[in-house]
């Protein structure tokens, strides 16, 4: 007896918004499209505005219209260098083990093809892995304030995309890239945002040079209500940097994104612990590095451990760093030497490197199979020990050391030959004179024009010299009190 083909699906049966059209094709799941969309956007809000402002409010004033413009600029450029070129090397068809070839994401027909992973089109993954990109630069440019010359961060922004970028994302994260093929984890950027970054940030740092001797003795921030908006967008946002990345509105969505807020709060609430036991008070900058060095720690972690695990990462993120920032910075030459205006070194190395080993040591098998799809193939150490398969959970801290070792590599390497590039160019860094005078010198602008800046309030349209004489009088008086005091 033969058997006959099950009837044919009849798609009128469905409602009407889920019937499949020419812009809704069946492999689509409307769903996922959607939250994909508003993690890239909660990412992008990170750096435009979070980033904007924490760098113009940390800073000192008169280099707040720089910094700002330095994550500006760096977003701007990296989309555009993104689709024409910088998504299909990080993503795109093998060229080596390491790097992809050449090829741009604009064509019509290729940005509504099914994307390498998930059930939305290639448009809504070249956005979303633009955000991640876009940040990295974001956050290397934390390192180089306060002296950078502008025209060289210009040049260097592409420059490291394309020749330094692409190689982490692609081998860690490409579906063909040698790392990720070996069953290295790194559910987030871990090793190929917040490391990259740290590492970059710190040999970019080395080769422009410092700050002026003022600027490193003194560098107040210029509006700390300014920077813990801006902080509080960045950890906000992270609810998309890491709830987005199982290409999914799945459960191990909602349990990386409740990981990544219960590591954030517990490494905050330790650093300022260790804050009050060493400095006697509770610091609110401090309080700000504690929660990104416990975002970072968690992120490549987020979706593959349970909310133990993120406790444990958030107690190690808020004193660890601590330690390193606090202790062995003042007791190494080389950090010393090494201007790193925003300290990323230690919020992004440090913390990004301790991730990726914590990672290694606590993802659990279930949930590494619900991220990756396939079972016993990550392991962390401790179930390995508890499993019997202590070899897989040996073999997985082997790749996560291996992870460090390369991307650390391949950015000392590549930042550095990037760096000696632009300076046959450009100068890296500003003149003297234009450091001593900041927004001014750089842009013809300033953040702020209040009071110690009464020239400009007298030029001011409609401020009348009765006002300006009135603010001029009262800041003087003030002035007075203060130097009288």
């Amino acid at each position: 007896m033969s058997l006959s083909s099950p009837p044919a699906f009849n798609f009128s049966m469905l409602p009407s918004n889920l019937i499949p059209g020419d812009a809704n094709p069946p492999w689509m799941s409307k769903g996922d499209n959607a939250w994909q969309l508003v993690a890239a956007t909660l990412v992008g809000l990170q750096s435009v505005p979070g980033l904007i402002i924490l760098y113009g409010g940390a800073v000192k004033k008169k280099w707040a219209v720089n910094s700002a413009f330095m994550v500006l600029y760096a977003f701007a450029c990296v989309l555009l260098c993104w689709v024409c070129w910088g998504y299909r090397m990080s993503f795109g068809e093998k060229l080596i083990p390491i790097w992809g070839k050449v090829d741009v994401a604009l064509e019509q027909d290729y940005l509504f093809q099914k994307a390498f992973l998930g059930m939305f089109p290639n448009a809504t993954m070249v956005f979303f892995q633009f955000v991640f990109a876009a940040i990295t630069l974001v956050l290397i440019a934390g390192a180089l304030l306060g002296r950078m010359n502008f025209y060289a961060w210009m040049l260097f922004v592409p420059l490291w995309l394309t020749f330094s970028y692409t190689f982490g994302a692609y081998t860690i994260w490409s579906s063909n890239g040698w790392l990720s093929v070996n069953g290295i984890i790194d559910y987030s950027g871990g090793y190929v945002i917040h490391l990259s970054s740290g590492v970059a940030g710190f040999t970019a740092a080395y080769w422009v040079g410092p700050r002026s001797t003022k600027d490193r003795e003194r560098f107040p921030p210029n509006n700390i209500l300014l920077m813990l908006a801006g902080a509080g967008l960045l950890w906000m946002g992270w609810s998309g940097f890491n709830g987005g990345d199982p290409y999914a509105a799945n459960i191990d969505a909602s349990l990386a994104v409740l990981n990544t807020h219960v590591a954030a709060a517990t490494s905050l609430l330790t650093w300022l612990i260790l804050d009050v036991i060493f400095f006697g008070k509770p610091s609110v900058i401090g309080a700000v590095q504690g929660m990104i060095t416990g975002l970072v720690a968690i992120t490549p972690a987020a979706g593959v451990v349970q909310g133990w695990a993120a406790i444990s990462i958030g107690l190690c993120s808020g004193s660890i760093p601590w330690f390193t920032m606090m202790v062995v910075h003042k007791k190494s030459e080389l950090l010393q030497k090494v201007d790193d205006t925003m300290a990323v070194f230690h919020t992004h190395a440090v913390a990004g490197c301790l991730g990726g080993l914590l990672t290694g040591l606590f993802a659990h098998p279930r949930l590494c199979y619900l991220f990756y799809g396939y079972y016993n193939n990550y392991y962390g150490l401790f179930y390995g020990l508890h499993d019997g398969q202590a070899h897989k959970g040996l073999r997985q801290m082997g790749l996560q050391l291996l992870g460090i070792l390369f991307i650390v590599v391949v950015n000392v390497v590549m930042t550095s030959l990037i760096c000696l590039l632009v300076q046959l160019i450009v100068p890296l860094r500003m003149s003297e004179e234009d450091m001593e005078i900041g927004d001014e010198a750089a842009h013809g602008e300033e953040a702020y024009a209040i009071w110690g800046q009464g020239d400009r309030l007298e030029k001011s349209a409609g401020f009348s010299d009765t006002a300006a004489g009135a603010a001029k009088s009262s800041y003087n008086t003030s002035r007075s009190q203060v130097e009288m005091v």
